[in-house]
């Protein structure tokens, strides 16, 4: 029986007024210290996020997602946090934002494969 390992995961939230406290599922970041795992994914809902406001656009959005994307990836596109080991990119992406991309709490779980979590999270919690 493969062994189940330890991840770590958040939801990554559209909030259109950070005020107002509404947000807007988008992604899951997970990770996995024992697989070495780190990933990320997410999708953005045009028309859902219009529901939300009109102040934000879906250029915007993705432009601060793909910025999460690079420092997930790591290596020198993510930036100067891009080079950090795997744990600190992860906790620099989850650090508390008052900005309108932000994370959920950290969520703890047991996997056989981190690749397959992200899938089953991102279906489960984004759609």
């Amino acid at each position: 029986m493969p062994e189940k390992h330890l991840y770590e995961y958040a939801v990554i939230r559209v909030v259109p007024c950070v005020e107002r406290e509404e947000f807007l599922n988008v992604g899951v970041i997970v990770y996995c210290a024992a697989q070495r795992f780190l990933q990320l994914r997410y999708h953005i809902d045009a028309h859902k996020l219009r529901t939300f406001s009109n102040n934000i656009t879906l250029e915007d959005v993705s432009e601060r997602l793909q910025a999460f994307q690079k420092v997930c990836a790591g290596g020198a596109p993510g930036g100067p946090i891009g080079l950090l080991p795997l744990a600190s990119r992860f906790r620099w992406l989850i650090a508390t934002r008052s900005t309108i991309v932000q994370t959920s709490p950290v969520h703890p779980g047991l996997c056989k494969d981190a690749g397959k979590t992200v899938e089953e999270l991102f279906r489960k919690l984004v759609g």
